[in-house]
């Protein structure tokens, strides 16, 4: 014992008690920033929930659910679909409520084509809207036509589509299968014969003669004097041609230089008359001879009058 009456004990045994008998303030120490950021954390939790949500948060959540609810019904009992057909897709009636839509259309080329016929194609009527309006799938739809052989689309803002055409001209009418067509030069089918606006064009008729029609025209040229009274020409077995006149006298002409098996059916025509005899067909296929075939009257009348003479030869004799 020391002179205090206490026990003797080693610093290191001193300093140990020293430590263990001070306050816990070193694990508060190391809590540190993060602790009292989750203090603060704590105590803005404890806010009340009606005062940290947005301000009228109810009048829009009410708003929200009505629409959805006019929405659903109007999808629900067809109201969508009717008011689309009369006035277009949403998009085109907003845009031609901000002053997007189309106030003019001009079409230029048009030569057969009426105006209506082009906006139809084009897919352009009063629901329209330019700012959605498809310039490229116009002008497909319009080179789908067939009388159009090119197009061209343009919008011009803010409230004009201006197209430009260029037609396929009419060349001749083709008839196969009991059907009446208008074809270009090249033999395209631009459309079904249903009017009378082409019923003057050179008519040909049968299989592939569409696509030979310019040689049908071309005998046309050189028929000459002949050529009014020709009506139509058949092309037969891919080969030859048939001439049809205006009185039903088939005109048989040969696979090759039918022009001129004309020429020579003009010179008979001119000293015989022939187109105005009871023929059924001439047959111009020989180069040395001309084959006529008669008409029942015309056959009729012949075999009377061969009767006929051969009677006056008997009474001769």
């Amino acid at each position: 014992m020391d002179g205090g009456g206490r026990l003797p004990r080693s610093m290191k045994a001193v300093a140990v008690a020293k430590r263990s008998s001070m306050p816990a303030v070193v694990p508060q120490l190391l809590v540190g920033e993060r602790s009292r950021r989750w203090f603060r954390s704590s105590r803005r939790s404890a806010v009340p929930l009606a005062q940290r949500m947005p301000q009228r948060i109810g009048t829009w959540l009410a708003l929200g659910f009505l629409g959805l609810s006019i929405g659903t019904g109007c999808v629900l009992g067809g109201h969508i679909d009717r008011l689309q057909e009369t006035y277009g897709a949403p998009r085109d009636m907003l845009a031609r409520v901000v002053g997007l839509g189309v106030d003019r259309v001009t079409i230029s080329g048009l030569t057969e084509l009426s105006e209506i016929e082009v906006l139809v194609a084009a897919g352009i009527d009063t629901k329209t809207s330019l700012a959605f309006f498809d310039a490229d799938e116009a002008r497909r739809r319009l080179e789908a036509t067939p009388l159009i052989r090119q197009a061209t689309v343009r919008k011009l803002y803010p409230g004009e589509i201006a197209i430009t055409l260029t037609e396929r001209e009419p060349y001749a009418l083709w008839q196969v299968k009991g059907e009446l067509f208008l074809i270009a030069a090249d033999g395209t089918v631009i459309d079904k014969m249903d009017d009378g606006r082409f019923v003057n064009l050179p008519l040909v008729v049968g299989a592939d003669a569409n696509n030979r029609a310019s040689e049908y025209l071309k005998l046309l040229a050189d028929a000459g004097s002949l050529a009014p009274r020709i009506r139509a020409g058949s092309l037969v077995a891919g080969r030859r041609w048939n001439l049809k006149l205006d009185n039903g006298m088939d005109i048989r002409l040969p696979e090759t230089a039918p022009a001129d098996a004309l020429k020579r059916l003009a010179g008979l025509e001119s000293d015989f008359h022939l187109l105005d005899k009871d023929l059924l067909a001439i047959d111009l296929r020989q180069p040395d001879r001309v084959v006529m075939r008669l008409t029942e009257e015309g056959a009729a009348a012949r075999a009377e009058q061969l009767k006929t003479k051969t009677k006056k030869k008997g009474g001769e004799a």
